[in-house]
Order: structure tokens, then C-alpha cells, then sequence
């Protein structure tokens, strides 16, 4: 699933790409996961040109003209791709066609990436943004274990499985602590690490990315990798189940219980 890093590299190279487009179509593929009739996407959409496109929480928004919003989730395995030579991708959920003749579609071979029109506004603070004081809060409030904190989209939004081992590993905390035993020097590492972890992962992929819509890329991980078996410094990388996800961690990470 693609995180905060992916997303926010995605968002800048579609904003390069096809800001101020005027939309000649959308095209639906797969209408199940639309929140409003495909007729009402298509009227509201058509003819307004792309102003921006931002990342929020673990979602890419399309900002276009006459206050149209468009958020897209792309879930799992959804990826987004350039369109060429007219021909429609395999697995496509939608795709927005442009009046000069490019493109971009949605592609999900589980057809569960999710479309919105007008998405609500989050509540929760995103990872980039929230306050230390707040953060420092949230963590003193919860027992369930800091790694299933760091991924609720409903606490804190942009963070899953890939970057809460590295946020946790960067910080020397185990990803098995409870929150509110974590004593306030570690808490400050954590917050930290978020912002330093996830800023060198944009950095990173788009460098490395370029004009590129490449998938979730973790030739960057430090830890959260099955190819690697040892840490740079030479710790031994072990895995466990935390909510069903594969969850990478060493033994020097502090554990506070």
C-alpha cells in the first residue's frame, strides 16, 4: 500500500504534469466504490481544469476549477499510470482524459482502489503536521501498542505498515511499547523520527522517481525489507505479526511496557 512518502511524490508529479488541463472526460470503469451516481462525477467534472493536486492523510485529492474536488484511495494495490496510445489499461477503475490528449488512470487488480467526489474533511492531524504537544497527548492516553497507534488513520493519518517499522526502528523504540508508558525523552524521538523519516523518503523516491508514477518504492527501508536480514549496523532484523501485517524490528529497539 502506497504511504505518506509515495503519495506526496505522486501528487507533485501529477501537479507538474497536468496542472491547468482542462478535463475533456473522466471515464468510469468500475463503478462500485464511487460515492455518487457516475453521471453526477461526469456533470460535475466536465470541462474544469486541474488547479493542483495534494496529498491528504493516505489519499491523493485532484483540486479542479469551480470548487471540484476528487480524492482517490488508492487502497492496497491501487497504482496510477499515464495513458498511451488511447488504449485503456488492464484493471482500470477510472481515468481522466485531458483536452490536449494526456492522461492518467487508476488501476486496481482488486478493484478496491476508491474514488470520492467532495471527500469529507479529516479530522485527525496528518503525520506532517500534528503538534508535539498533541502528539505527546495521543501517546499518553493509549495501551494499545505504538505501532497499531502510529498506523490508525483515525488518530494520525499518512503513516502504515512500511513506515511505522522505519519511524520506530530510527527512533530505537519497539514497535511492541504501549504509548503511555513511553517515557517523554522517547516520545520526543518518535516525533521526531516521523518528520525525519518520512521527509528523506520523499527526497528519495522523487529523486529517484522523476517523472516517473512508479509504484511504492522501499529500496530506501532500512528495516522493512524481506531482502534484508541485518540492520547497517549489524543488528539481526526480526519479523512478527502486529494486526495481521508483517512487522520488522531488532532487539536494541527499547521496549517500555
Amino acid at each position: 500500500m502506497a504511504e505518506l512518502p509515495d503519495l506526496t511524490v505522486f501528487a507533485q508529479i501529477l501537479t507538474r504534469k497536468y496542472k491547468g488541463e482542462e478535463l475533456d472526460k473522466v471515464e468510469v470503469t468500475v463503478e462500485k466504490k464511487l460515492n455518487v451516481p457516475v453521471a453526477d462525477l461526469k456533470s460535475a467534472l466536465k470541462g474544469q481544469k486541474l488547479l493542483n493536486v495534494i496529498r491528504e492523510g493516505k489519499t491523493l485529492q485532484l483540486h479542479f476549477s469551480s470548487d471540484q474536488i476528487v480524492g482517490l484511495h488508492l487502497m492496497l494495490r491501487g497504482e496510477l499510470v499515464e495513458l498511451n496510445n488511447g488504449k485503456t489499461p488492464r484493471f482500470q477503475v477510472l481515468a481522466f482524459h485531458f483536452k490536449n490528449g494526456s492522461g492518467f488512470s487508476l488501476i486496481d487488480l482488486q478493484k478496491q482502489a476508491t474514488p470520492t467526489l467532495q471527500p469529507k474533511p479529516a479530522v485527525a492531524p496528518d503525520a506532517l503536521n500534528i503538534d508535539k504537544s498533541v502528539f505527546s497527548a495521543l501517546l499518553a492516553k493509549k495501551r494499545t501498542l505504538i505501532k497499531t497507534l502510529l498506523m490508525d488513520q483515525k488518530v494520525i493519518r499518512g503513516i502504515g505498515n512500511s513506515y511505522s517499522d522505519e519511524i520506530l526502528y530510527h527512533a530505537g523504540v519497539s514497535p511492541f511499547s504501549i504509548p503511555k508508558a513511553i517515557p517523554s525523552k522517547d516520545v520526543a524521538k518518535i516525533y521526531n523520527s516521523i518528520r525525519t523519516v518520512l521527509e528523506k523518503a520523499i527526497h528519495d523516491i522523487a529523486g529517484a522517481n522523476g517523472d516517473k508514477l512508479t509504484g511504492e518504492l522501499k529500496d530506501f527501508m532500512n528495516i522493512h525489507s524481506p531482502q534484508l536480514k541485518t540492520t547497517a549496523k549489524g543488528e539481526i532484523i526480526k519479523t512478527a505479526k502486529i494486526g495481521g501485517r508483517t512487522t520488522y524490528y531488532t532487539d536494541a529497539q527499547e521496549l517500555f511496557v
